[in-house]
């Protein structure tokens, strides 16, 4: 049995000079649709054409190309970051949270890779 549930979503966090116009070369080239924009944090999203899965655009001054972040979805962000550091797993800073959108917590795989937990909570 695993540490931590992940649930059947999954977010591809990416870091983007313009989150707007990266938005709408999205829409355009590959036909994925805007979730919204949350211009108070610097960040969009958009559904992909696989159930489930969706594109996180962070914006950045200097974006940082090819370091894409898998963001799995949880449950409950607090408990799964516990679960994950008694097993002895490296987290990144605090956990994050945004009310009344989300709860995230980067952590890393043996070979350094960030990943991050979030637990949605608009619904």
């Amino acid at each position: 049995m695993s540490v931590v549930t992940v649930n059947k979503t999954i977010t591809i966090a990416i870091s983007v000079k313009d989150r707007h116009a990266s938005a709408d070369w999205y829409s355009k080239m590959l036909g994925f649709e805007l979730m919204y924009h949350a211009d108070d944090v610097g960040w969009s999203e958009l559904t992909t054409n696989t159930e489930g899965v969706t594109l996180g655009l962070a914006e950045q001054s200097e974006p940082n190309p090819g370091n894409s972040v898998p963001v799995f979805g949880v449950d409950d962000a607090h408990q799964a970051r516990k679960a994950l550091e008694a097993e002895g797993v490296a987290f990144d800073g605090e956990t994050m949270v945004v009310e009344g959108m989300v709860i995230t917590a980067t952590f890393y795989d043996l070979d350094k890779n960030a990943m991050m937990i979030a637990q949605d909570l608009s619904i």
